[in-house]
């Protein structure tokens, strides 16, 4: 770092892009290692990430509380074992309060541009308001489920009810009596959609393919259990780490043995047959592919609202909407007053171009013309000192993304720590590494149920290469990641 560097106002040694459970992850463990000069970038006005972001009614995590949380931040007072959005939401304000974080934030700063400047060997930041801010080290923690989904469906535009994407619920659209569609039956769906049905008056959804439901085992925490968590915290340690072995035992159904997934799927059609009473729609939601293939769902409310008489599941194709409804493929007009689109994100595509630009003026997206890739998941050839938190292919389909989040995180802090000792100012992942790491990681992803599976799901890119599962266990993951290895890079 320059004199003139750290006399700059708008100079961090780190920046920092989003503040949900990567950023704050992040920024936390820094503050542990006793760094303290960083900045976090965050486009709206509280932390939160994706917690903050999607709001829809039934929001709440798939992956139980107790895992779904930072190592070195237990919650004793989680209400449920898997908690609703806006209690993690709460817990990561918490977090950031605790461990004085805020003081770092910058609200209201969306980062629009990102560009390496080769001759400083710094990244040059630009916000959404114009103002410019450089860093030598740039960690991106914005997350692959940050840009919805928007389905290129004719007419979408000429639609004049009220249209909206679940990650932006329109809380002011009064729901009671109303004709509303739902384009999408994935995690956000089957989660609003029971909301919902109790309200309105007809409620049609539209189903390109079912989803695999099975039971959630969702239930209150007990008081004696939070007194025990309080009192006694290794008790808490204890049903963290029994219910990461048990997530971590599904790993070779996903990988290994698809076909023992078949196990599973009796106990889904077991769960459909127990809530479902018509067979006609007991047909209509039973998937023709190997579970797995797609994001495997819990919920105890999905089929029963499916059953309700006010729902109609629509299994045609849509051939356009029109002013006052949608038109599907067997010619039947659906007249609504409300569409909602439940259609995800945009996970194979996280970054759009013209954003973030690499050594020689790389825009990213040209460098992953074949579909997102890293190594580790973390640095990507061509862009120096860049971090990618939640990268490519560290997706999970079984377990925890805090678990994977804080594996990078510690492989970067081993970057930092590695500069720091060799006196190295920037370091370029080697593009025969990252290349080499990727072939072995598509050979792993080759055999799995997400390629044999028999659908086609957002973890595959229109090229069909999976971009973004992690093809294995995660202590795997975090083995690999526990140490930096700096002979893997080219040193600036």
């Amino acid at each position: 770092m320059t004199a003139t560097h750290r006399l700059t106002a708008n100079y961090s040694d780190i920046a920092i892009i989003g503040s949900g459970f990567s950023g704050l992850g992040m920024a936390i463990r820094l503050k542990q290692q006793g760094i303290g000069d960083f900045t976090i970038f965050e486009k709206a006005h509280s932390v939160g990430g994706t917690w903050r972001e999607n709001h829809y009614p039934g929001i709440a995590c798939d992956v139980q509380s107790h895992l779904y949380s930072f190592s070195f931040a237990p919650n004793p007072a989680w209400s449920r074992m898997f908690s609703p959005g806006a209690e993690i939401r709460r817990y990561l304000e918490h977090c950031a309060e605790r461990y004085e974080i805020l003081p770092h934030v910058r609200f209201g700063a969306e980062v629009v541009h990102a560009r390496w400047q080769e001759p400083e060997r710094t990244w040059l930041l630009e916000t959404a308001d114009g103002q410019t801010h450089r860093a030598r080290v740039l960690v991106a923690g914005m997350g692959g489920l940050s840009r919805p989904a928007i389905p290129q469906i004719a007419g979408l535009e000429t639609f004049q009810g009220t249209t909206f994407h679940s990650a932006a619920w329109n809380h002011d659209c009064d729901l009671r009596g109303k004709r509303v569609a739902v384009i999408g039956t994935g995690a956000s769906a089957i989660q609003f959609v029971p909301e919902i049905a109790k309200d309105v008056a007809e409620l049609r959804l539209f189903q390109r393919t079912p989803p695999w439901v099975l039971a959630k085992p969702d239930r209150a925490v007990s008081a004696l259990e939070h007194w025990l968590f309080r009192r006694f915290p290794l008790t808490q340690k204890l049903v963290r780490g029994a219910i990461y072995g048990v997530l971590e035992a599904r790993v070779p159904g996903f990988t290994l043995l698809p076909g023992a997934m078949k196990i599973a799927q009796n106990l889904a059609k077991l769960h459909i047959k127990r809530q479902i009473a018509d067979p006609e729609l007991r047909a209509l939601v039973t998937p023709h592919y190997t579970m797995g293939c797609k994001r495997v769902l819990m919920s105890n409310d999905y089929y029963p609202a499916l059953a309700r008489g006010n729902v109609r599941v629509i299994p045609a194709g849509i051939q356009e909407i029109r002013p006052n409804g949608i038109l599907t493929q067997d010619g039947e007009l659906h007249q609504v007053d409300v569409l909602i689109l439940g259609t995800g994100f945009q996970a194979t595509d996280p970054l759009p171009a013209g954003v973030l630009f690499g050594r020689g003026g790389q825009d990213i997206v040209a460098a992953w013309r074949e579909g997102p890739q890293a190594y580790l998941g973390t640095t990507v050839a061509g862009f120096p000192n860049l971090f990618m938190l939640m990268g490519p292919n560290t997706g999970l389909g079984h377990s925890s993304m805090v678990f994977m989040i804080e594996s990078q995180i510690q492989y970067v802090l081993g970057a930092l720590e590695a500069m720091k000792q060799r006196q190295i100012q920037a370091v370029d992942v080697l593009a025969g590494v990252q290349a080499s790491f990727n072939h072995r990681l598509q050979e792993k992803l080759t055999g799995t149920v997400w390629q044999t599976g028999g659908c086609q799901s957002w973890y595959r890119n229109a090229a069909g290469r999976n971009v973004v599962l992690w093809p294995g266990f995660t202590w795997q993951f975090r083995l690999q990641t526990k140490h930096f290895d700096v002979e893997n890079y080219q040193r600036l």
